[in-house]
């Protein structure tokens, strides 16, 4: 008589392999799921005339916040609380303008780290041209001594989302030294592979472009065409909606996001972190800055068209809100001057982004903010019909207004000394 392993045993057998296989993925498997903390959700659901319509459906419109709420102690050191809506770091967005703000840090610690005597953000930067589709830079008619610099370029990005400005603190920095300086820091949901608004091939937005510090009679330090060796490709290949526009024609599949930017919403949020409380992150994730740099960056940060000498046409033709969506991205009214948005906006393909540290000088409050929306209800890319105007600047108004209200309700123990962020504006 043959002897048979018992039914429950052969079932025990084959359940074993399965079940440490499906343990060996539960971590990959959390941390695909989207991440909300009640706090926040049930925040927004107390103004449902506000947040209904996005609530009902997150997913749909790609909504993703980030907030944390600070508390500052005798000595005035702050504790952070953070809290996420609906963050998945697997839901790609395409970041627009927000790739600017690393830039311009990336730039300002090279000059440092150059060390060269003579050699800052205001020393005149001359770009050339080494490859037929590169253009070289040799005057800048907007700053003061009509002359290109790595601190006119960065005023011009955080003033007014400037994109060329970005091409030329792309090109000083260069594309691999951009993505390792980034990951260096720990910031790993970064890919950054093209220069912004340009035709340009992703093999050709590889070589950047020759650069030149100094003027007629002193060459101060001088680089040449540099090449990315590494490719920072994503994984597996990104694509997006229903169609595409392309001259004239829709194309009637999804379009493909694979070679665009990237800069995670977790990422985006931690470097404001770095920014304005670097002595609470990591050294290893700081910027190599000086005190005058942080200065620099509160000032044009936060500064107002009309505050602005340089561009000259800022005061004239741009409103306060140009580029401040919380809060006050539906109105193009005056701002008051007792709150001050430290921040970097985007907005392309319809993927609309804030990233703020918010101030009210008057009222002691202060807290840090990150967000996106997808306002390309079609799904049809390059057809310029975005839902900016009637969905994205309302959401983003309408979510610092909540955030900010909740903030001047709720009781702080010891109210924080700002004066760090208080700066002088050019006028």
């Amino acid at each position: 008589m043959c002897s048979q392993t018992p039914t429950y045993l052969r079932l025990h057998k084959l359940l074993i392999p399965v079940l440490v296989l499906s343990l060996y993925m539960l971590p990959d498997l959390v941390s695909a799921q989207p991440v909300t903390d009640s706090f926040l959700e049930k925040l927004l659901r107390q103004h449902p005339q506000r947040f209904d319509t996005i609530l009902a459906s997150p997913r749909r419109y790609g909504v993703q916040i980030i907030y944390t709420k600070i508390d500052r102690n005798r000595k005035n050191e702050p504790k952070f609380t953070t809290y996420r809506y609906n963050v998945d770091r697997n839901q790609y967005f395409y970041p627009a303008s927000t790739v600017k703000l690393p830039a311009v840090l990336l730039a300002l610690e090279k000059l440092n780290q150059l060390n060269v005597p003579g050699l800052d953000k205001d020393t005149p930067m001359f770009t050339g041209a080494a490859r037929p589709e590169q253009t070289a830079v040799l005057t800048d008619t907007t700053s003061p001594n009509g002359l290109p610099s790595v601190g006119h370029y960065a005023r011009k990005i955080l003033l007014a989302s400037d994109n060329d400005a970005f091409n030329r603190l792309y090109e000083f920095i260069g594309q691999e030294a951009f993505n390792e300086r980034m990951h260096a820091k720990g910031y790993q949901d970064v890919r950054i592979r093209h220069r912004l608004q340009l035709p340009m091939s992703t093999e050709n937005n590889r070589y950047t472009n020759p650069v030149r510090f100094g003027d007629d009679e002193k060459i101060l330090y001088e680089q040449p065409m540099a090449y990315c060796e590494k490719n920072y490709a994503p994984a597996a290949p990104i694509r997006q909606g229903k169609g595409y526009v392309q001259g004239e024609t829709l194309v009637e599949e999804p379009f493909d996001f694979t070679d665009k930017n990237y800069f995670g919403i977790e990422d985006q949020h931690n470097l404001l972190k770095a920014i304005f409380f670097p002595e609470s992150v990591d050294s290893s994730q700081r910027f190599d800055l000086t005190p005058d740099d942080y200065t620099f960056l509160y000032r044009y940060m936060s500064q107002l068209p009309m505050e602005t000498s340089y561009p000259e046409h800022y005061s004239e033709d741009l409103y306060d809100s140009y580029v401040k969506f919380f809060l006050f991205g539906d109105s193009k009214k005056r701002m008051p001057r007792t709150i001050r948005i430290f921040n970097k906006v985007g907005d392309a393909y319809g993927y609309m982004l804030d990233n703020a540290y918010i101030v009210d000088f008057e009222r002691g409050v202060e807290f840090m903010l990150t967000a996106v929306i997808d306002c390309n209800q079609n799904q049809i890319y390059n057809d310029d019909r975005y839902e900016y105007d009637s969905l994205g600047f309302p959401f983003m108004a309408n979510l610092g207004k909540a955030i900010f209200e909740y903030e001047l309700t709720r009781k702080r123990r010891d109210r924080p000394n700002l004066n760090r962020y208080e700066v002088e504006y050019d006028k």
